[in-house]
């Protein structure tokens, strides 16, 4: 297959820009920065799928995930978090896509580089951490945002952030949702690398060449065999993915969109469950 013909295989992605920036690497940029990078329905659905390309892509040594702009992504937007608050059929919808996202990510057998600036939140953020290597600028602003939205954290957060970071860290940052730098991610295990912002997509992408220059059955069975603890913490994901979707139905999420769009803190009156 010729390279033209290769890239033609990617023409169908709206959500992001595809292009191969060295032999066997292909990049997957975020494109929205005028949106901050934010995930519509159409998004959050593609960048659970592309993964599955990527994997039978005979052309593909590596991927880089990257972002155009000051910030890495804001997550879904507020547009997709108000269907789901109100619809059942949407929520069946994300949950399966939340779900793909994850397991798709484990699953591809091609080694993942991520290059994360400014902030970082929602699937953006999934991607982003549950990548191979995850370098991060040390002005980053890692975030977990679902328990201010007023949602369990779900996506990722219960099965990786315990394991990178420890299990105080993670309770620490997802239930109070506090912010995180790059440098402050390294330091913790969040990510594997934080570098200077100006040197953070020269560095992932260097990293991105060392990989697809090296022995793809030594690379890929490795990743495969080290990412057995995270299928193991599989039926931890599980719960908490659902336990968010669950909490889509309910006040509290809608409430914590009122929030957002009106710059105030939330006001939830839940009840305890």
């Amino acid at each position: 297959m010729t390279q033209a013909a290769a890239n033609q295989a990617y023409d169908h992605y709206e959500a992001f820009a595809i292009d191969r920036p060295d032999a066997g690497i292909l990049r997957i940029t975020l494109n929205r920065p005028d949106r901050m990078n934010t995930l519509d329905a159409r998004g959050h659905d593609e960048i659970a799928r592309i993964w599955r390309d990527a994997d039978a892509d005979d052309s593909v040594r590596a991927i880089l995930l990257c972002a155009e702009g000051k910030c890495f992504s804001a997550g879904g937007d507020f547009g997709l978090v108000e269907e789901m608050s109100t619809s059942q059929e949407a929520r069946v919808r994300v949950w399966r896509e939340a779900k793909d996202l994850v397991y798709n990510i484990i699953h591809c057998s091609k080694p993942i580089v991520s290059a994360i600036q400014g902030a970082a939140v929602g699937a953006g953020l999934v991607a982003a951490l549950l990548a191979d290597v995850a370098v991060a600028s040390r002005s980053a602003r890692i975030v977990d945002g679902h328990t201010r939205l007023g949602v369990a954290a779900g996506d990722h957060a219960a099965m990786i952030w315990p394991l990178l970071c420890g299990m105080a860290k993670a309770k620490y940052h997802l239930l109070l949702c506090e912010p995180m730098s790059g440098a402050d991610a390294e330091r913790n295990g969040l990510v594997a690398v934080a570098v200077d912002d100006d040197a953070l997509q020269d560095t992932a992408l260097s990293l991105a060449r060392r990989l697809a220059s090296g022995s793809p059955t030594a690379i890929r069975w490795t990743k495969y065999a080290l990412n057995g603890w995270l299928r193991q913490a599989g039926p931890l994901f599980d719960t908490s993915l659902a336990l968010e979707m669950l909490g889509f139905g309910g006040d509290d999420v809608r409430e914590g969109l009122a929030s957002f769009r009106e710059r105030r803190s939330p006001d939830f009156v839940g009840k305890h469950r």
